[in-house]
């Protein structure tokens, strides 16, 4: 095993600039491979912030929303029973016209917009909590036009546009990642090709020394894994410089601040950081035995 070893670093020394070419390649893709999975990682728990907080809001008419401050008049009343009694439904929330304002004022308190809104401008609603958010859409067809009802918002339609643009980037980026990967791919073949060239000889020998195909091919694997885990390293290393010097600046303005939950350093180090060193290994360990397999036949 220390000869192999030895074999192995010998040929890693000698073809340095493409073993470093190799490196970097590898760690360009796999450091992009975990911005996509940290996005993914990201989205999944921004869905679930949000549709933990969404509802589906069933505005009440003016007659409704003027004379009942507390949802007791018989048309209320008899939505709210209704919207309860729904398997569909976890809970249901009146919010008075009053209500309403006062939150209003809270959300845009200092702010010109204030002087532009009344009570009368805000409809008294119905809050309805889904089990399944998903499943929103059925409260805003079956509730639409009935009589007392404004109109039926479904929450979930809001946040739809900031899903959408999340994924576009977990997609661009898992995009990049397939291309760098494909680089990677042919410069780890290349490097094992012509490492073996270069020490076509000293194989040679070993085999007429009786030396298996697996010994003198077990040196050029190793070149291939330790280049790939070092490149998974490396993308490790990229990815917690980003949380720390950029992610970390940007998740905390004021304007995505309590809006796209934060990435902790575990999300990097714990999670995908052992991905992306089990992906460069055996990506690299792959394409290093189909090399030899197919283009080496000392």
């Amino acid at each position: 095993m220390l000869f192999v070893w030895r074999e192995a670093l010998v040929g890693l020394r000698r073809n340095l600039t493409m073993t470093l070419a190799m490196v970097i390649t590898t760690a360009i893709s796999l450091g992009l491979l975990g911005a996509g999975l940290l996005a993914v990682r990201t989205i999944d728990r921004t869905e679930d912030l949000y549709y933990s907080l969404i509802a589906v809001q069933v505005a009440l008419d003016e007659p409704t929303s003027a004379e009942d401050p507390d949802c007791s008049s018989p048309l209320c009343r008899d939505l709210r029973a209704e919207l309860e009694a729904d398997p569909l439904v976890a809970s249901v929330d009146y919010e008075s016209r009053e209500a309403a304002f006062a939150r209003f004022q809270r959300i845009y308190a200092g702010q010109s917009i204030l002087q532009l809104v009344r009570p009368q401008s805000l409809p008294a609603t119905l809050r309805v909590t889904m089990a399944d958010p998903l499943r929103g859409g059925e409260i805003v067809d079956r509730f639409t036009g009935r009589p007392g009802v404004r109109n039926v918002v479904d929450q979930r339609a809001t946040v739809a546009d900031l899903f959408s643009f999340l994924g576009s980037v977990r997609n661009a980026t898992f995009g990049l990642a397939i291309v760098q990967a494909l680089a990677a791919v042919l410069l780890i073949s290349n490097t094992i090709q012509l490492s073996a060239f270069t020490r076509r000889t000293e194989v040679g020998i070993m085999r007429l020394v009786g030396a298996t195909r697996w010994y003198t091919q077990v040196p050029f694997l190793i070149e291939a894994v330790v280049t790939g885990v070092v490149g998974a390293v490396l993308a490790t290393a990229g990815l917690v410089a980003g949380k720390v010097f950029f992610l970390d600046n940007l998740l905390s303005g004021r304007l995505l601040a309590n809006t796209i939950p934060p990435i902790g350093m575990t999300d990097v180090l714990g999670y995908v950081g052992p991905v992306l060193v089990v992906v460069g290994a055996v990506i690299a360990t792959a394409t290093g035995y189909v090399t030899l397999r197919l283009y080496v036949r000392s």
